[in-house]
């Protein structure tokens, strides 16, 4: 009897949470919401027209961007990544995608969802809108972390040695293919070593990768012209 009337006399008090729908407004609204950054590229890729908002992320201004590629606002590694999506658009083989992408702003990186969508008149290609949902602002980087861009890091023989240890080529070959004494290799290998903040030759061809100084779509590995002086 005892137990039956404590069972009875016990309330149990449950919070509130609201209906389903007020939950998730309050998730929406703790969600931090990431900004759209809108620009128009030509059928050639290059920046026509765009919102504040995207010159900012980039840290430049409308003269300075537009008339430029969209490649020369990302990471080097871009083009390997969305350059087959626009390759689609172009050939009128796809209307619209999404790729993770690498922005670069004054040095610094960000990254962030580029979303490209065909516009077409007549079935003619007039242009593509592109929209970018940075992660974030960019971030202060070490300059040993900053990317280079694509200026010019390597001499010619670097160049030649580079593509050669990324061929798995040995010192020895090398020597004899370039004219150069092995201790020249060794020393031209030391200076990117160097230059690239890397330990060793392994590190050196993925930071050379990571870069976009040696093509990803290209075998034996090529280093691209405009990093060379």
């Amino acid at each position: 009897m005892h137990i039956q009337e404590s069972f009875t006399k016990t309330r149990v008090v449950v919070p509130y949470t609201g209906t389903v729908a007020d939950q998730a407004e309050t998730r929406r609204r703790a969600t931090p919401r990431r900004h759209t950054c809108l620009a128009h590229l030509d059928p050639q890729l290059r920046v026509t027209s765009a919102g504040p908002d995207f010159y900012q992320q980039f840290g430049r201004n409308a003269a300075a961007t537009c008339g430029r590629s969209i490649y020369d606002l990302l990471h080097p590694s871009t083009p390997s990544v969305i350059g087959r999506h626009f390759a689609l658009l172009t050939e009128h083989r796809s209307t619209h995608f999404a790729e993770r992408v690498i922005g670069l702003n004054r040095g610094n990186r960000f990254s962030g969802e580029l979303t490209g969508v065909a516009v077409r008149a007549a079935h003619e290609l007039t242009g593509i809108v592109v929209m970018l949902q940075p992660d974030s602002a960019p971030e202060e980087t070490g300059a040993e972390e900053q990317t280079p861009g694509r200026k010019p890091l390597l001499s010619l023989t670097d160049a030649l040695v580079l593509e050669g240890v990324a061929r798995g080529v040995s010192t020895a070959q090398l020597a004899t293919r370039l004219h150069l004494s092995r201790q020249g290799i060794e020393y031209h290998v030391g200076q990117m070593l160097r230059q690239l903040k890397a330990p060793n030759r392994v590190a050196l061809v993925a930071r050379a990768y990571s870069l976009g100084i040696l093509t990803l779509t290209h075998w034996p590995p090529r280093v691209l012209p405009e990093f060379v002086k």
